[in-house]
């Protein structure tokens, strides 16, 4: 890149052949295009895309969970950037052929409220999952009237079933109905326990897959 401050023609913005003229921080500047090259990206490069679009791909169907219960923003990273930042980092490995989640790592969830004890998840006829915990209110954050959360993922058919206010904590109880497309097939279950006027949550428990009757 270059300054002048007159020439022939003086300053001038705009492309002219391969020199683009501009004006910046009150200098007059020229630089010249840049060359178009055949660019191959590195094995670690094409990788970490790879993992990049398998994340983005899981995540986004869930970002307004994301945003409500994972963790807490820092600075102007917002609750759903640091979502894919951990499932980057944790979550996500290569696999012949490409990338998949490591859905026991994922989290739905995260916070400093108490989560599952003695988590159970079983299915039932006509779409239900029941789900049993022990009532831990009164450990650390934990109130009798936190809510129980639960996420659904169906792998074969990218889609989720979400239900954030299934149940309290004391109920130590909830059954939730699936919709008719999930009948048969094999899900990924995450359940959790949040406060929802304030925003705060528990770290998911992943409870496992199971197939849907």
């Amino acid at each position: 890149m270059a300054t002048f401050e007159k020439g022939i023609l003086g300053g001038f913005s705009g492309k002219v052949g391969n020199v683009v003229g501009a004006r910046w921080r009150g200098k007059n500047i020229m630089r010249s295009v840049p060359q178009r090259g055949n660019y191959t990206p590195t094995e670690k490069q094409e990788e970490q895309r790879l993992k990049f679009k398998t994340v983005i791909g899981f995540l986004n169907p869930i970002v307004d969970v994301l945003n409500l219960y994972f963790g807490k923003p820092q600075g102007d990273k917002s609750r759903s950037n640091l979502a894919t930042s951990y499932h980057l980092k944790n979550a996500v490995v290569s696999i012949p052929g490409g990338m998949e989640m490591d859905y026991a790592k994922v989290l739905i969830s995260k916070g400093d409220l108490r989560g599952l004890d003695n988590g159970t998840l079983a299915a039932a006829a006509g779409q239900t999952l029941n789900f049993g915990w022990q009532d831990n209110s009164g450990q650390g954050k934990a109130t009798a009237t936190d809510t129980f959360m639960v996420v659904v993922y169906e792998p074969e058919l990218n889609l989720f079933y979400t239900n954030l206010d299934a149940a309290t904590r004391d109920a130590t109880t909830a059954t939730i109905t699936l919709p008719d497309f999930m009948a048969g097939s094999e899900v990924q279950v995450w359940a959790s326990f949040n406060k929802a006027e304030a925003n705060f949550a528990a770290i998911s428990t992943y409870m496992g897959a199971v197939t849907v009757l």
